[in-house]
């Protein structure tokens, strides 16, 4: 049994609400409290959304998302809001949603196959990054594992018009981690602890890219070390548990400092 299912055991139940949805909550909630906690907020922007399972949705694209307003420290999972792919209210929650954040991630939802998660993040390192005429470049041990697996999307301002929607998932294609150039690091995946290994990854790359940057020149790593390197990366991998057990470890430190993410 996983710490998620310990915890979506024994949080308290909502009679009316199907298991597999209040289980997907409490996932996403634990996500809302570890990125708090590695100090990926952004005040109260940005976000981290779920598809509702298909045993709840009947197949409709349907997700959860941060109510907007409240800090990632308040996130819970029955505070979660839950909208469909017109961006609709289907929880009957009082809580808004951002624009910004259902244009970009229902695009993608919508989109991309595969994208049951989605995370979009404005760190220092990843935004300093994106900023970069070349984006990450291939010199540190996190970019190798990244090899031929990232997109990149131009910027075209604040991500509040439905039309962009297209045109970043045609950038992004089948590639599961993405900089949004002048803007910051996006990732999707199977999974929420496959996505969150992802970006993960990716933001780490990065804050190696701007130490080793502000030191002086790079020392390049080679295309074959590269392509091997991302070959051998197992983490991202279902078949080598994509993740679950670094979001498993991360989620008993949330349920040492606050186990409220569960309410």
């Amino acid at each position: 049994m996983t710490t998620l299912d310990i915890a979506a055991a024994s949080a308290p139940k909502n009679a009316a609400m199907h298991p597999d949805e209040r289980q997907a909550r409490v996932q996403l909630a634990a996500c809302y409290r570890i990125f708090d906690m590695l100090g990926w907020t952004e005040m109260i922007y940005n976000h981290i959304t779920l598809r509702v399972p298909d045993s709840v949705s009947g197949g409709e694209r349907q997700f959860l998302i941060n109510p907007f307003g409240l800090h990632y420290s308040e996130v819970t999972a029955s505070n979660l809001v839950k909208i469909d792919a017109q961006g609709r209210v289907l929880d009957g929650s009082q809580y808004p949603v951002n624009p910004a954040g259902f244009v970009v991630h229902a695009a993608i939802h919508q989109g991309v196959p595969g994208a049951h998660c989605v995370m979009h993040t404005h760190t220092t390192a990843g935004v300093a990054v994106a900023c970069l005429e070349e984006g990450l470049q291939q010199t540190n041990f996190y970019s190798a594992q990244l090899h031929e697996r990232i997109a990149y999307h131009d910027f075209e301002g604040i991500t509040v018009h439905a039309e962009e929607g297209p045109r970043l998932v045609e950038h992004i294609g089948d590639r599961q981690a993405v900089i949004l150039r002048n803007h910051g690091l996006l990732a999707w995946g199977a999974t929420l602890p496959q996505t969150f290994a992802i970006l993960w990854t990716l933001n780490r790359a990065c804050e190696i890219q701007m130490a080793t940057f502000s030191m002086g020149r790079a020392r390049p790593v080679p295309q074959e070390v590269a392509i091997r390197c991302s070959r051998d990366a197992l983490q991202f991998d279902p078949r080598h548990g994509a993740g679950q057990d670094v979001f498993d470890a991360l989620v008993r430190r949330v349920e040492r400092i606050d186990a409220s993410y569960k309410d």
